[in-house]
This record gives structure tokens, C-alpha cells and sequence, in this order.
């Protein structure tokens, strides 16, 4: 059964056209990753799937449903969650705070207890620090505060962009390990990351995006087999 589909999006900033007919799909329970480098389109495909950004073109469907042109809170109400590069925290906010506003919505508000005790699970840390600042913690600390912030919506389907940014090589490890578990768990991870090596042994499927377009597509040894892919990505 197909969650999310694409089909001939172009979306863009005022005069600045960054997505150009892009098509792609991912199955419920998949994790699919888009891969590409910098300035390619990737954030802004996320942005558009969750409705930050306009679709000028195209459409994008959620569960068979029309979402392309519905406000952020009814996309999100459905079940959709970003988690957004950079964390982008309160940072004067205590970490529970942060949770907490993580639940506003009525899809996540009669759930607010079970999912704030499952996120504590998942990262003690975050419980054992409940009461600290923010932005007092350390960039790995926050980021899972950043992912357990999105759990805190209720999410059927979660977009991660670019979680390991800046993290330390064991701190990328972790991340990844909790992405992993979260697909086990049955969650629908649509994964926009930097490190291509570890996300295409990830990834059920990849899409590559170049300036804007879908250029490639398969799954992660397909593309690991690519003589393309291994110049371009993975400096082979």
C-alpha cells in the first residue's frame, strides 16, 4: 500500500523554481531515503510534502488522500511529522517543554502520556535531563530531543533531514540505530541524510535528486553498484 505519492511536483521560493516534475512514492512501513548533494532540492521536498512549502504543480497524496494545498497543522493532524535539519529547539525551554509542544494537536493530545513515556524510553537521557535547558545540552542530546519532540506527534509517517549533521562518528552510530528501531517498530521513515554510505544499507529504497529532478532510483546495492552513484556519492 503506497502512504505517500508524488506525482509531477514543482514547488520553488517566490521567482526561484527548486523542484521541477518530481515523482516518487513511498510504500507504508518502508524506509526510503533521498539522497543528493547540496542545494539538490532535497529539504525543500520535504517541506513541500508537509505543505511549509507550495506546490506550484503536481500533486502529492497521503494514504490515497489529496494533501498538496492543505495549511501544515491538517497535514501533520494526518499522521505526517518533520523533524527539521538543524533541530530547531526552544531553546529556553526545558526539554519536557519541548516535548510537550510536541503534542499540540488534537491527533496527539489523548496520547500525550503513553508517547511522552515511550520517547523517555528511547532516549533515558532525555529523562534523566527533563528539566535542563535546551540549549544547554550537547548537539547528539539535542537531536534526540529534536526526534522525540516529532514521536511526541504521533506520527504514522516521519521525515528526518540530514539527523546526523554534525555529530560525532558515534553519535551518528546512535542515530542511526534509533532510526532503525523506529522503522522496526513499524513507523513509515522518508530520510533525507548526508551520509550516503549508512543510509543506503538503511534504506528499503533511494531516490537521487539533482538540481531539482529525479535522476536515479533503486534500491540501496543497485545504487551502491552504480558507477555514477560511487563517483558521485561515495568518492569511488
Amino acid at each position: 500500500m503506497i502512504a505517500l505519492e508524488a506525482v509531477g511536483v514543482s514547488a520553488g521560493y517566490g521567482l526561484t523554481q527548486v523542484l521541477w516534475d518530481l515523482s516518487l512514492s513511498v510504500e507504508k512501513g518502508q524506509l526510503v531515503a533521498l539522497l543528493g548533494a547540496n542545494g539538490a532540492g532535497k529539504t525543500t521536498t520535504l517541506k513541500t510534502i508537509c505543505g511549509i512549502v507550495p506546490a506550484s504543480a503536481g500533486t502529492i497524496r497521503y494514504n490515497g488522500a489529496l494533501i498538496s494545498g492543505k495549511p501544515v497543522y491538517q497535514i501533520v493532524d494526518l499522521g505526517i511529522t518533520l523533524v527539521p535539519e538543524g533541530r530547531q529547539l526552544f531553546g529556553k525551554m526545558s526539554v519536557e517543554d519541548n516535548l510537550r509542544a510536541g503534542c499540540y494537536l488534537d491527533r496527539a493530545k489523548p496520547r500525550r502520556a503513553k508517547n511522552l513515556e515511550r520517547v523517555y524510553e528511547l532516549f533515558p537521557r532525555l529523562k534523566e535531563r527533563r528539566k535542563q535547558l535546551a540549549e544547554t545540552m550537547s548537539g547528539g542530546e539535542q537531536q534526540m530531543l529534536a526526534i522525540g519532540r516529532g514521536l511526541m506527534q504521533d506520527p504514522e509517517f516521519i521525515m528526518f533531514d540530514e539527523p546526523s549533521l554534525g555529530l560525532s562518528p558515534i553519535l551518528v552510530s546512535e542515530i542511526f540505530s534509533i532510526i532503525k528501531n523506529l522503522h522496526r517498530e513499524g513507523l513509515t521513515i522518508f530520510l533525507v541524510e548526508q551520509n550516503v554510505k549508512q543510509t543506503m544499507k538503511v534504506a528499503d529504497y533511494c531516490y537521487v535528486l539533482e538540481n531539482g529532478r529525479v535522476v536515479q532510483r533503486g534500491s540501496g546495492k543497485d545504487l551502491e553498484a552504480d558507477p555514477k552513484v560511487r563517483e558521485a556519492y561515495l568518492g569511488l
